[in-house]
């Protein structure tokens, strides 16, 4: 099914006048509200906020997807509002908001809601769509430019619905400083390894920096009254520059493909104690899927 049959005229704003995020969510609701007299718009509303705290819903590319589950909804609503100068408010990438699109689910139907979900981050992640939304002047015209993006909401999902593209990466001959601060300032707990050519090599992980300041880490196991000649971590500091990914990265990761089915890489995880999975087209890295972010889509939505 296309994306664009989920949409209907009389859910779509062309031309918001809100000038955030959140003023944007209340001015579709307020339509919602229009069309669905007997819905209970401050529980909805309060449920999608809800889920904001949690976390922005702010996709990137010019996109939001406000959301949430609840029961005022008997079948999957999608509202969608279009700001032609962008709206005010923090963003992944800098770029401004100028199309927010809010689903609304019942629980019992959760599946066609991650699918959904999953077309809209397709559609948006193409760049000349954001101009082609931002250049309509009615509803029709919108749904228009959704029907011949050709996206279509899957039957089932696959890796590439929920993996993480934009993929920090080291190579062999990067250092163990480097590492430690792009783990820092990614907030990661692991790197994929990749060659010039971006095939994968394996992975190194925040354990293997421990590793190599307790290279005896066993033996201090066995004695907890095991005295070192040196501090191990002072010592790992002095060396962050010469030693090398090449000397610390392991080759033991799993990969997958991007049309896996999801549910098959979530039972691998839970298989093999996976925190992540890379995701590969003819060896070359094109994603990662972690075990978080299928807890925080499919368990939390």
């Amino acid at each position: 099914m296309r994306l664009g049959n989920m949409l209907k005229e009389e859910y779509i704003i062309e031309s918001l006048s809100a000038g955030t995020k959140e003023e944007a969510i209340d001015e579709l609701l307020n339509l919602l509200s229009k069309n669905s007299p007997r819905m209970n718009i401050d529980v909805v509303r309060g449920l999608i906020f809800e889920r904001e705290e949690i976390e922005n819903t702010s996709y990137g590319h010019g996109f939001a997807f406000p959301h949430a589950r609840t029961d005022e909804v008997d079948d999957l609503i999608v509202i969608l509002g279009v700001s032609k100068n962008g709206l005010r408010g923090k963003t992944p990438d800098n770029i401004p908001v100028s199309v927010v699109v809010i689903l609304l689910t019942p629980s019992h139907i959760s599946k066609l809601y991650l699918q959904t979900l999953s077309a809209l981050a397709t559609f948006a992640r193409n760049e000349n769509n954001l101009e082609l939304m931002k250049s309509t002047k009615s509803a029709d015209e919108v749904i228009d430019v959704i029907w011949k993006s050709a996206v279509r909401v899957e039957k089932e999902l696959t890796a590439k619905d929920l993996m993480r593209r934009n993929i920090a990466t080291v190579t062999p001959d990067d250092s163990l400083k480097h590492v430690a601060n792009m783990m820092f300032k990614n907030r990661l707990s692991a790197m994929a390894v990749v060659d010039k050519d971006n095939n994968l090599l394996g992975q190194i992980t925040d354990k293997d920096l421990i590793r190599a300041a307790l290279p005896d880490y066993k033996t201090l196991i066995d004695n907890l009254n095991y005295s070192f000649e040196v501090e191990p971590f002072e010592e790992l500091l002095k060396q962050e520059d010469k030693i090398k990914v090449s000397q610390l990265h392991t080759t033991d990761h799993e990969t997958t493909t991007l049309n896996t089915r999801l549910v098959e890489v979530a039972a691998l995880m839970i298989f093999k104690d996976l925190r992540r999975v890379f995701v590969v087209a003819e060896g070359k890295l094109v994603g990662v899927l972690l075990r978080k972010d299928i807890v925080n889509m499919i368990i939390r939505g």
